[in-house]
């Protein structure tokens, strides 16, 4: 495997180098974060293991701009570093960090976080099978474009910003944010049960067709509750079935299935909720026009404390412009497929 190695002292940097290189990885050494990230456009190479403190790019910067990629794969980032304190680890984590090793270096600790970054990255068959299973469902509907994959990318840059709210801390971890930009495209899977001509009508549902509509989110949950028999403890599953079951609750408990209130719905569901809805809002279907931007996010706070938690649209507004850069990325995917 590939691993590139990013920092600006020499003498660490041979060290690392040397025994990566011992241990049978191929390894791509450089100074700096903007040479981390053109060796990794020009190479395969999907760990990254960065200083903290480098010049031109720093190793938190190249976290940000790896997150903010296209890449074809995930790219697990190891941060080295002697800052130790949580306020940093969190300031690491919102930038996207997975992992972090304590300056001095141990080569033994050096192998083994390089090595769960192995088997982090080796779950990405499953992450593809989850995804083609959420495609299946979407499919149906010719009109979702790349919904799921622009609604996992704006899950997962809440996801990353709430890490530096104190009281979301405990619970978003790096294994939180892996996970629901991993399963939050099965919000809809419970979809492939609802019948054509409720799923496809091109207008305005009727009470009774609303009400079928409104399944979708039981049988999805229904669906990841049987995985989960088979399989218990299995944290995708879990938060795959918590998201398909409550992304369509509001704050204020005038939701749907279950009329859950604040803290009642699980952060996953939460966090799907508002970037289901700015997608929706921002997209195009047979029965409105897509709006723009800043209706969508004038009609966000509007019912921020009513359907959604005002943290995660206090999240939302300071990262506007990283949902308007995905927004526009995954419309231009769409327009050229």
């Amino acid at each position: 495997m590939q691993v590139i190695i990013a920092d600006d002292d020499e003498m660490i940097r041979t060290l690392l180098e040397d025994v990566l290189t011992d241990a049978g990885y191929d390894v791509t050494a450089v100074a700096d974060g903007q040479q981390a990230l053109d060796a990794l456009n020009e190479g395969s190479s999907r760990i990254i293991i960065t200083d903290w403190e480098m010049p031109n790019v720093s190793g938190v910067e190249l976290c940000r701009r790896v997150r903010e990629l296209d890449m074809p794969g995930y790219v697990y980032l190891i941060l080295l570093t002697s800052k130790n304190t949580v306020r940093e680890r969190v300031e690491g984590l919102m930038a996207g960090a997975d992992d972090f090793i304590a300056k001095p270096c141990e080569p033994a600790e050096l192998l083994a976080r390089v090595a769960s970054g192995r088997r982090v990255l080796s779950l990405e068959t499953r992450d593809v099978a989850i995804f083609a299973m959420a495609k299946l469902a979407e499919s149906r509907d010719p009109e979702t474009g790349a919904h799921l994959e622009r609604v996992r990318g704006y899950s997962r840059v809440l996801a990353q910003h709430l890490a530096g709210v104190e009281r979301f801390q405990q619970e978003i971890t790096p294994e939180f944010a892996r996970l629901i930009y991993l399963t939050s495209p099965l919000h809809d899977i419970g979809k492939v049960g609802i019948p054509d001509v409720v799923l496809l009508k091109p207008g305005r549902l009727s009470d009774r067709e609303f009400e079928i509509m409104k399944y979708h989110t039981t049988l999805g949950a229904q669906t990841l509750d049987a995985a989960l028999r088979q399989f218990p403890g299995v944290k995708f599953l879990q938060m795959g079935r918590d998201i398909a079951a409550t992304h369509h609750e509001r704050l204020d408990g005038s939701g749907y299935p279950d009329g859950l209130k604040g803290d009642e719905i699980p952060l996953c569901g939460r966090i799907v909720a508002l970037a289901d809805v700015y997608d929706a809002l921002t997209s195009k279907r047979v029965y409105k026009a897509a709006f723009a931007h800043d209706v969508a996010r004038a009609m966000i706070l509007t019912d921020a404390g009513t359907h959604f938690d005002p943290a995660i649209v206090d999240a939302f507004i300071q990262n506007e412009n990283r949902f308007e850069s995905i927004r526009s990325k995954l419309a231009e995917v769409a327009l050229a497929a």
